[in-house]
């Protein structure tokens, strides 16, 4: 559905945004692009939303070229930027009106589309409220709907949930976790990371303007899983823990906090009962002991960091 093939973008001679971005994301995906300030990711979209031309390399949407083909792509995209822009003297209804008439909606069918995007949303109640006295909630919410309006198959959204209190971004996963049931095509550029683990099925990671590593988050932490961080909380001080585990098979680390321990362990998954049975035999009253699940924080600061080091 997505492609970028060898992708450069330079803004200088010295400086790449992009520096040969190479990836796919198929229909119906609800891809995150993830990365720190200035690594590239607000280049991309811009790109794939037609309004920034690559130095070099090639963008499609479906089967248009991102240059060649930019008025088909814009008729089946639908982006949201990260900061807005509004028409002060239109409502909310006025607005999306406005914009469902400049994608060529006509009559009952225009109505149609605005009470749709409305209800989605869930700007019924400010649906006659100025553009301009909106909270930033609510703008977020009318620029999701714009960018919906014409029913796009592929979304751009641009770091959405910014600035967002928590209640309204509960709101907001759930109708991203909605228009992905509905087979909808969306790029989600955040570095929001756990929020992007709960709607996404698969990221990529940019550093530095290339592409570090893709793919879902199951492929991607088998490519960087290193050692499994085990947790261990016991009845009274963990300092018997680390007597007892320092120097073991497989050990790396032990982090000591009052009753908590933090084990790195290199030994496979079947030897981490000996580690329970060892401090068991010890003495030690262990409470709970368990591998911590790594997320996607971990992903990305482990790729991070190989790609700096």
């Amino acid at each position: 559905m997505i492609a970028l093939d060898n992708v450069v973008h330079r803004y200088s001679a010295k400086a790449h945004a992009l520096d040969g971005i190479t990836m796919n994301i198929g229909r119906g995906e609800c891809f995150g692009l993830i990365g720190s300030n200035g690594a590239g990711k607000t280049t991309a979209m811009r790109i794939l939303a037609t309004l920034l031309v690559p130095t070099g390399g090639r963008a499609t949407i479906g089967d248009h070229d991102v240059v060649a083909d930019h008025l088909a792509v814009r008729k089946v995209i639908g982006y949201m930027p990260e900061t807005f822009a509004v028409y002060k003297e239109l409502t909310v209804e006025e607005f999306l009106d406005y914009t469902a008439a400049a994608y060529g909606f006509r009559g009952d069918d225009r109505r149609r589309r605005v009470e749709s995007v409305v209800a989605l949303t869930d700007l019924g109640s400010k649906r006659r409220a100025g553009c301009d006295s909106l909270s930033r909630g609510m703008k977020q919410r009318l620029f999701l709907a714009r960018a919906l309006v014409h029913d796009p198959q592929v979304l751009l959204l641009d770091e959405p949930t910014a600035g967002l209190d928590p209640a309204a971004r509960i709101e907001f996963r759930q109708i991203i976790r909605e228009l992905t049931a509905a087979g909808k095509t969306t790029v989600i550029s955040s570095h929001i990371l756990p929020e992007l683990a709960e709607f996404c099925t698969s990221v990529g990671i940019i550093e530095r303007g290339k592409l570090v590593a893709a793919g879902t988050i199951a492929e991607m932490l088998a490519k960087v899983k290193g050692a499994r961080t085990i947790e261990i909380e016991v009845a009274g001080d963990a300092g018997a823990v680390a007597t007892i585990l320092r120097g073991r098979l497989g050990v790396e680390s032990v982090r000591i906090d009052g009753a908590r321990a933090t084990v790195k362990h290199a030994g496979t998954r079947e030897d981490a009962p000996q580690l329970l049975r060892a401090l068991v035999e010890g003495g030690v009253a262990v409470v709970s002991f368990g591998e911590r699940q790594s997320t996607l924080e971990d992903i990305f600061m482990k790729v991070a960091a190989f790609e700096v080091g």
